[in-house]
């Protein structure tokens, strides 16, 4: 029999696999025979959450330009590099727009159907439209995938899980929420991928608290008001009559910041500096490990700081007070407090000055009077952030954005970090498009979206669902419909996916924040003991190794990429010396 590998998730990190498959085989894998099985009930390459399938009114959070599934000479990993053409290369389509999620998955079917033609000639790839549900078989020897329907198990020498996404159970407060809407004819929907959920139980004009303020939300925003009939005259909301009325709060109490809508110029700043290669190894050495917020977080607050000092200086001296050569030299030797002093001398105008405490909860501490004026200071703070965002004069911005991204390619040899991290660097860099935040100002004005505040509270209580926060004293918003606007914690416990459950039964082990530990070099699952299993690996946002996400902007390192190579040339070179010894 020919060796077999199973892929189980088709979607764009499925499809990175298989290119990267493609593009080292002729080094490590020739003329042997291999059958790749792809087993996912969505259509290969764009998967369930880039499905084409879905409303055109859903965008990417994105410009077209900068969505690649290509490998670039940035990307670290020890295979070739195979360039490829950029969303809106092979689109045709303006590098500035943000593109519809359709066309991003006809994209990524197309990656999918190039990957599968630049295999070799033995190479086949078998697509099973449906579901794993679980794998078994000895260490040592050929696994058994078993698939919904199917009475018997495809074979498999070697098997990835690339499931992306995944539904989970409810926490133990939404299981609480959810009984009480049970009991009192109420509406909660969960935590899921708004493009699946049903939202027809909520009402026209009537009011829904919805807890979360990121894409979810977005999404959920649109779905309810230009997918009810409603539409934009300009900056005015034009409701259809059809709409409820959203009231939205979450943690920071804010949406996430724009998408910066200007493009790089000049000389980046050289990243990594104080958080690379060396400064991971010396965390991964300490026998005691690491805590994330005491020994981590100084060193990525110092890069960050670099990123965005270094592109004030250089591109913006008129408004510093010294050399760039001084300020670097004294920023690199000073501990926190010393280079909080050097900023204040250095940098004469607020605004200059980075800040990431106040970013990350710019309403802390603040409180307004009434639920109105409240709404009248919310508008104001997004008004300014789209003005700071798409205005090159506050370029330290991006800069601060190429510096998460140096900083998210660096931990992931860390493994888990906990969830804070996650969300910071969503929140910062990875927020809605500005169009979209417009489109929110004018909800707001229209009365279709309102907002709650920070820290949002809510409780079940006599017959509703009510909502507060410290943001506004004394205000209460009640509602019988409630809608958690966000995805499901990519955790293994309370996954609903069968094959992962199973796999967590069978011995596969979690990290406390509930994450799938697997080997950081390659991805092989870990158990209890850190053995790496010789037959299983996983990629993905439920792994303790997850990225920012399947596909990148250009130029950026790529770190999927290099996961997905590291995975690839370890699938080749077992399956190469399997071959070897069964020829033997």
């Amino acid at each position: 029999m020919k060796p077999s590998l199973v892929i189980v998730g088709a979607g764009p990190r499925g499809a990175g696999l298989i290119e990267r498959i493609a593009a080292n085989a002729p080094e490590l894998y020739a003329g042997s025979g291999l059958d790749i099985h792809l087993v996912d009930p969505h259509p290969p390459g764009a998967g369930r959450i880039w499905r084409e399938a879905q409303s055109p009114l859903l965008w990417m959070n994105s410009h077209a330009e900068d969505v690649t599934m290509f490998t670039d000479e940035t990307v670290v990993m020890d295979g070739p590099v195979r360039p490829g053409p950029t969303l809106h290369e092979w689109a045709a389509i303006d590098g500035r727009t943000f593109a519809d999620r359709q066309l991003q998955g006809a994209y990524l079917s197309w990656v999918h159907e190039q990957a599968v033609a630049a295999l070799p000639p033995d190479v086949t790839v078998h697509h099973h439209p449906c579901r794993a549900l679980r794998v078994s078989g000895p260490r040592e020897g050929r696994q058994q995938v078993w698939l919904e329907g199917r009475p018997r198990p495809l074979l498999a020498d070697l098997v990835v899980l690339a499931l992306g996404h995944l539904d989970a159970e409810l926490d133990q407060d939404q299981r609480e929420l959810a009984t009480y809407a049970r009991a009192h004819d109420l509406v909660h929907l969960p935590p899921d991928f708004t493009a699946d959920s049903d939202l027809s139980s909520l009402a026209p004009g009537e009011p829904v608290l919805v807890r979360g303020f990121g894409l979810a939300f977005v999404d959920l925003m649109v779905l309810l008001t230009e997918g009810r009939g409603g539409r934009y005259d300009g900056d005015t909301y034009l409701p259809s009559g059809r709409e409820p009325v959203l009231y939205v709060g979450s943690r920071r109490g804010v949406p996430y910041h724009s998408k910066i809508g200007y493009d790089w110029t000049g000389e980046r700043p050289p990243l990594p500096r104080f958080f690379g290669p060396a400064e991971v190894d010396a965390l991964l050495a300490r026998p005691e490990g690491f805590d994330f917020r005491r020994d981590v977080w100084p060193s990525i607050e110092k890069e960050l700081g670099f990123a965005h000092y270094h592109r004030l200086f250089t591109v913006h001296p008129e408004r510093t007070a010294i050399a760039w050569t001084d300020f670097e030299e004294k920023y690199a030797a000073g501990e926190a407090t010393e280079r909080e002093a050097l900023v204040a001398s250095a940098v004469p105008d607020p605004a200059d000055r980075l800040d990431l405490a106040a970013l990350d909860r710019p309403l802390d501490g603040v409180r307004y009077a009434s639920h109105e004026e409240f709404q009248e200071g919310l508008r104001a703070y997004v008004e300014g952030d789209l003005r700071r965002r798409h205005d090159p004069e506050n370029s330290p911005d991006l800069a601060v954005f190429l510096g998460l991204l140096s900083v998210y390619g660096q931990l992931i040899r860390l493994g888990d970090v906990g969830p804070w991290w996650h969300g910071f660097f969503s929140y910062l860099a990875s927020g809605p498009p500005g169009p979209r935040l417009r489109q929110m100002l004018a909800l707001s004005r229209a009365g279709v979206v309102r907002f709650v505040g920070a820290d949002m509270a809510v409780v079940a209580e006599d017959g509703v669902f009510r909502a507060s926060s410290a943001t506004v004293p004394g205000e209460t918003v009640q509602a019988r419909a409630l809608v958690e606007a966000r995805l499901p914690e990519p955790t293994v416990g309370r996954a609903l996916d069968p094959l992962l459950r199973e796999l967590h039964a069978d011995g596969a082990v979690e990290t406390p924040e509930g994450l799938l530990r697997v080997d950081r070099s390659d991805g092989r699952i870990l158990d209890g003991g850190g053995r790496p299993h010789p037959r299983r690996f996983a990629l993905g946002p439920y792994t303790d190794v997850r990225t920012p996400g399947a596909f990148t902007r250009p130029r950026t390192g790529g770190p999927a990429f290099r996961q997905n190579d590291a995975t690839a040339r370890a699938a080749l070179a077992f399956l190469r010396d399997l071959a070897y010894r069964a020829a033997a």
